[in-house]
């Protein structure tokens, strides 16, 4: 899932990758990520059925796009395989990262109050990786990396926000990630 202002482009190195690793990496198809809509959940669910196709997924997450996989692991625990979230501001007070305010300007809506139920902070009941970064400059690293009992592994890494999709060392995590 692509973060704000992202989509299936910006998505492509980390799905590349992951592809020629032997993963069948998909792209969300959804367009731009303008953040919290009220139909995102249930339209990110939708994908996330049609993918599985009776098999269980594993949901990446960048940014505000693992803040919508954590959501829809907790709706569909049935059809999540684990949850790896990158650099996503998944707990904490959003208005520690630095750009709620352009959030807020594009989405339409304050960004403690999004149009969908959010349990920021709430783990799902699936196996959930958070990968954060001290050099992130976008979300924080206390909202990106979680706190006691909101994830069951937290990795550091040295890439920036964007470094998430095109850094080779956030990659080779991931692919060892699902090697597990």
């Amino acid at each position: 899932m692509p973060g704000f202002f992202g989509n299936d482009w910006s998505t492509r190195p980390l799905r590349r990758v992951l592809a020629d690793a032997g993963y069948e990496a998909h792209g969300w198809g959804m367009g731009f990520n303008w953040g919290a809509r009220p139909d995102s959940l249930d339209k990110v669910e939708a994908l996330v059925e049609r993918v599985a196709d009776g098999d269980k997924v594993t949901l990446i997450g960048w940014s505000v796009g693992g803040v919508f996989t954590r959501e829809v692991a907790k709706r569909r625990p049935e059809l999540v395989e684990r949850v790896i979230t990158l650099g996503s501001p998944v707990t904490g007070d959003p208005r520690k990262n630095n750009f709620w305010r352009v959030y807020e300007r594009i989405s339409g809506y304050p960004v403690d109050r999004p149009p969908v139920p959010v349990r920021t902070g709430e783990k799902p009941p699936v196996p959930t990786i958070a990968l954060w970064s001290p050099n992130d400059g976008i979300v924080a690293a206390q909202c990106a990396r979680c706190g006691p009992g909101e994830s069951d592994e937290v990795i550091e890494v040295g890439c920036t926000h964007i470094g998430f999709m095109t850094c080779r060392e956030t990659a080779g995590i991931v692919v060892e990630l699902l090697r597990r």
